[in-house]
């Protein structure tokens, strides 16, 4: 049965780079969905729970997702149910066999298979708009990523000037601080802030343990996925 499906699948080539109708469809799609998972993942409610560099990186997580199912519908519209299969079997595949590090690359991965198999499917012209697509969100969400920044052995009963201290240094050096978690018991403080395109981990390492006052200084420890 899946073979004489498979002969009847029309094999649109480079020539679809002139279907200028297809295209704009195609296009206007992919926009939709990006726009209706941005509403979602940037819910007003959703910010005053965020406390955790996997919670911060959620929005990203759902706006690609929901890129991808866009991505699948386009396929499927194209080809029909068949191809529906063959992406049920891919998902299965990745799912069982292969150890992505975050959400966030589990994203990329099934983006990326799935470019790979709107080429083999001879869709040229969907593979480059999904491919720009892709790129242009990776660039906006991961130009200022979510990093986490723990300062510990802070000295006996600073915690709170030190807190103060360190998040007037990151509005300085361009971060916009997401959430503070401040434990007197540990002397710790841990941050979650989203880092600016032009500074780096060193850099901000070194500019921190050059302006907060020694007395309130505390040991740094920066997690960035």
């Amino acid at each position: 049965m899946f073979g004489d499906m498979t002969r009847e699948l029309p094999s649109v080539g480079w020539a679809g780079f002139l279907d200028t109708e297809a295209l704009g469809q195609s296009f206007l799609s992919l926009v939709l969905a990006i726009f209706l998972g941005a509403v979602i993942a940037f819910h007003p409610t959703t910010a005053r729970t965020v406390d955790t560099r996997e919670e911060a990186e959620l929005p990203k997580v759902l706006i690609m997702y929901a890129l991808v199912g866009a991505v699948v519908g386009e396929i499927v519209l194209q080809y029909g149910m068949v191809v529906g299969f063959v992406i049920f079997g891919l998902g299965g595949l990745m799912r069982f066999r292969t150890d992505a590090a975050s959400t966030r690359d589990t994203g990329r991965l099934i983006m990326v298979t799935l470019i790979g198999l709107i080429s083999g499917l001879n869709l040229p012209h969907f593979a480059v708009m999904a491919a720009a697509f892709s790129w242009l969100l990776i660039y906006a969400f991961d130009g200022r990523p979510v990093c986490e920044l723990e300062v510990s052995e802070i000295p006996k009963g600073k915690v709170k000037e030190a807190a103060e201290a360190y998040r007037v240094e990151l509005a300085k050096l361009g971060c916009k601080v997401i959430s503070e978690d401040r434990s007197f018991t540990k002397n710790r403080v841990i941050f979650v802030l989203r880092a600016p395109r032009n500074q780096t981990e060193t850099r901000m390492t070194a500019a921190l343990c050059e302006h907060v006052p020694a007395e309130v200084r505390g040991e740094i420890d920066w997690e960035v996925e």
